[in-house]
């Protein structure tokens, strides 16, 4: 199936050529849980590892995971159930075998992190300390720092890299926007260019040369107004993917977290996100009139999978005619919340709210992308040369909906696995050195000024509620933002904003493909789910720019 957008899939973005090059073995792209993994992992079997990152070390993703990071470590656990609960969240649509490797392989890469220096809460005998958290039916959520654990598993791992930074075999450029990917002549990916905001000779736009790139740049949750993600998560893997020709899939399903801190009609940009370790400590949802509204909908009540409750609020909003709900706490008491969520308590309180003595008005906001760049057990994506792991890419783990705590892991478990499947395939001679083609082919770019517009347009119909009527005004604004007309800079807030865009538009176009509610992706027109759509959609960029599509069923799955 085939689709042409207005004006189509660039393949590549207006930038000034390169002024320098840099070369390596691997390139690591982004320093988030699953880039950090990757280049140490590499960087013990391979000589030169370039790992590059879009503003400093510390500022992935991973450093705001609040929950934890699961994996069945308590001896009353399995990887069996592991897999159960995965594969319900997910809603049949997951890749079996993907989850199945997430779960047998997760105890054992935590492990190693706790012997690389994480350091997990422990219980009174000196065990990780497990909690639970919605869709989970067993207490296998490790944290660390009460709800800080993301820092403390991004520190852990930048600790390593700087212990071995001095090695000449892996260099860091940090500050470093990838602009697009480089091919050779049979378009393996074989580099990337990008550019620094640096001094000396590493500054402005480059070219690093590469006999293999891995993409962990994280999410797209700059695409909506309203997100948890940081400022830097504005699609720009997926975006260089898709120019490339990568296949991308299950774009459509999009996790929009249940409870964000509602700060009032307008506010935009990055959310203060209350965990979902909150609800699974005893604290529970209630509307403006003090209704228990979660009980009745699902047998987990507050604690059902994220889509479910995310759903509910924006029913509970529709019926009550308001914009948010309200999450209560004060129950757990002053001692425990401080204990046990110093972070989310300390911000509440900067922002005017006390979970101790109030109640926290929330509402949902784009947290989590399922889908991105199809890769297989071994991170491979469709385009030789080229890996993705994290939130970047799509292992199929996640399906219609990431169950809570699986990202961190997710990250983990398939870093490890493409260091593995790149040192070896290095070591057999299977990625030998290439030269990249000069870029070639249609370039555009998209004034920084359109952003909001962008936002905008993907909040109203591409947002935690859809429509067919909604989804085709997102697309006509986004064709709208596409053709404008005026002479956009090359730069990063241009090339940003072009990211955004074109994640936008696949994202849209797919999400009106798929005429269904299931998990992230629900549509008011099509409120149930639909066997005829218990299947993956991929999707990817013709040479003519134009979109191709394709769908893939999955087998029913035992839930039992």
């Amino acid at each position: 199936m085939s689709a042409t957008l207005p004006r189509g899939i660039p393949s590549r973005l207006v930038a000034p050529e390169a002024g320098w090059t840099v070369s390596a073995d691997v390139i690591v792209v982004g320093s988030g849980i699953a880039g950090l993994t990757a280049a140490l992992r590499l960087r013990q079997r391979v000589d030169r590892v370039l790992l590059v990152t879009k503003t400093v070390l510390s500022e992935g993703s991973t450093l705001w995971a609040q929950g934890g990071i699961a994996a069945a470590l308590d001896e009353k656990d399995s990887p069996e159930e592991h897999l159960r609960d995965t594969l319900v969240a997910g809603v049949e649509v997951c890749d079996v075998e993907a989850v199945r490797t997430l779960v047998n392989e997760g105890p054992a890469r935590v492990r190693e992190l706790v012997a690389l220096g994480a350091e997990f809460d422990r219980d009174a005998n000196g065990e990780i300390s497990l909690t639970r958290e919605g869709g989970h039916h067993r207490d296998r959520i490790a944290h660390a720092g009460g709800d800080a654990t993301g820092k403390e598993i991004s520190r852990a791992l930048i600790a390593a890299l700087h212990a071995v930074i001095d090695d000449p075999g892996i260099q860091v450029i940090e500050h470093a926007l990838v602009v697009d990917l480089l091919q050779d002549k049979d378009s393996r990916v074989c580099g990337v260019t990008l550019h620094v905001i640096g001094e000396g000779e590493v500054d402005g736009v480059g070219a690093a040369h590469a006999r293999a790139v891995v993409l962990a740049t994280g999410g797209i949750g700059q695409v909506w107004s309203a997100t948890t993600n940081p400022s830097v998560a504005t699609g720009d893997g997926v975006a260089a993917a898709l120019r490339a020709g990568a296949v991308i899939a299950d774009l459509e399903f999009v996790q929009f977290h249940p409870t964000v801190l509602w700060l009032g009609e307008g506010s935009s940009g990055q959310q203060p996100l209350i965990s979902e370790a909150v609800r699974g400590e005893g604290a529970f949802l209630v509307d403006e009139d003090g209704v228990r509204f979660m009980q009745g909908v699902h047998e987990m009540a507050d604690l059902a999978p994220r889509d479910v409750v995310a759903r509910a609020i924006v029913d509970r909003m529709a019926l009550t005619g308001t914009d948010h709900v309200y999450l209560d706490a004060r129950h757990l008491g002053r001692e425990f919340l401080e204990a046990r969520f110093p972070s989310i308590v300390a911000r509440c309180r900067e922002l005017g709210f006390d979970p101790v003595t109030d109640l926290l008005p929330v509402a949902p906001a784009q947290h989590y992308a399922s889908g991105g760049v199809r890769t297989d057990l071994h991170g491979r994506t469709s385009l030789a040369g080229l890996y993705a792991c994290g939130e970047v890419s799509c292992t199929g783990v996640h399906g219609a909906n990431r169950l809570a705590s699986n990202s961190l892991l997710e990250g983990l478990v398939f870093a490890s696995r493409i260091a593995d499947d790149v040192s070896g395939r290095l070591a057999r001679g299977e990625l030998s050195a290439t030269t990249p083609e000069p870029p070639s082919g249609p370039a555009a770019l998209v004034p920084a000024a359109r952003r909001t517009d962008i936002q905008r347009a993907m909040t109203l119909g591409s947002g935690a509620v859809r429509s067919g009527d909604g989804l085709a005004q997102t697309a006509k604004t986004l064709a709208v933002v596409a053709e404008d007309g005026e002479q956009a800079a090359p730069g990063p807030l241009s090339w940003e904003t072009s990211n955004l865009l074109h994640v936008g538009q696949l994202l849209t176009h797919v999400a009106a493909m798929r005429e269904e509610t299931r998990g992230g992706h629900v549509r008011s027109d099509f409120p149930r789910r639909d066997e005829h759509w218990r299947a993956h959609i991929h999707a990817w960029r013709e040479p003519d720019g134009s979109v191709s599509t394709s769908i893939h069923p999955v087998d029913p799955q035992d839930l039992a």
